[in-house]
């Protein structure tokens, strides 16, 4: 994987109504990314609730993944865990499956310790070849990673070749990252999401790692900050901002359910103990669908230019 920018969505993990994995929605849930012209995709992150998946399940949606995929865009597998050996080993499994990438946040110990972060990274790089993405994502981790920390790991584990940047203000940050890295230019991809949109692509973002359910909406932002036309960018931003701020409600149940409605997922079943829309929030959520987007039919991609 050559370049970590655009629009490369955090895809969620599809569940029968018995939360057994659900691949055929996995498979068209693939397709549709694909098809709306994302740069990547990112599988097995927060969204894809694999703190709650068995290493065989694991298993069985990369595999599947890649052979959908088919090299038509690359793939990122999230293989964080607050072991080392296990992150080691999942990163490991996501390779030889054929990931084009990781994603790797770090873990919370009793007492912090930046030497041990620095190790973590390292002892993950150690075995593998392909490249590493750093998640800075305190709200799922609890670990605070000072800018002058993400530096450092950046210049002593070079198959560091993208950073996750979530750590609110994000657009701060960003931009105190840029400082700091000088004439290198390392991208930074940014998520939550897109709750900071504008903000963080004027920051110098490259692009969006993240699972808002429209993707195409992200892609035709992305479009008019490289053209720098900021208006634009900030009136797709006005459009959508209500569904964003939405959508990112704590879980991943809301955003199940828009996928649920675009026809990319059979059941929007969040697995145990994740709790599931409720009927008030789904008729929220419908009227909001409504004034966003009306008479659109959203199982189509969404055309922005209009």
């Amino acid at each position: 994987m050559s370049k970590f920018e655009g629009v490369v969505p955090i895809l969620a993990t599809p569940f029968h109504e018995d939360e057994s994995l659900d691949l055929e929605s996995w498979q068209r849930l693939l397709e549709f990314m694909i098809g709306v012209g994302v740069d990547g995709v990112t599988i097995l992150g927060v969204l894809g609730e694999s703190n709650r998946l068995g290493d065989h399940e694991r298993e069985a949606l990369i595999h599947s993944a890649v052979s959908t995929v088919n090299k038509r865009v690359p793939i990122i597998v999230g293989t964080s865990h607050r072991g080392t050996t296990a992150a080691r080993y999942l990163s490991q499994m996501a390779q030889n499956l054929g990931a084009d990438a990781v994603m790797v946040m770090a873990g919370k110990e009793p007492v912090p310790n930046d030497e041990r972060i620095v190790e973590f990274y390292q002892r993950i790089a150690e075995e593998i070849t392909i490249p590493v993405v750093l998640q800075d994502h305190p709200a799922s981790s609890e670990v605070h990673l000072s800018v002058s920390l993400i530096l450092r790991v950046l210049r002593e584990v070079p198959a560091i070749q993208c950073i996750k940047e979530e750590a609110v203000p994000t657009a701060p940050k960003i931009r105190q990252l840029r400082d700091g890295m000088g004439d290198r230019r390392l991208p930074i991809l940014t998520g939550l999401g897109a709750l900071y949109a504008p903000f963080d692509l004027e920051a110098g973002s490259d692009g969006f790692n993240t699972g808002f359910a429209f993707p195409e909406v992200l892609t035709a932002m992305v479009k008019a900050a490289r053209a720098a036309d900021w208006q634009r960018v900030h009136e797709l931003y006005a459009r959508f901002a209500a569904l964003i701020v939405f959508e990112q409600q704590p879980g991943v149940a809301i955003r199940k359910e828009i996928l649920r409605h675009r026809g990319l997922l059979a059941s929007a079943r969040v697995r145990h103990p994740g709790v599931n829309v409720t009927p008030a929030v789904a008729k929220d959520l419908d009227a909001l669908l409504a004034r966003t987007l009306p008479g659109i039919d959203i199982t189509r991609p969404i055309a922005c230019e209009n």
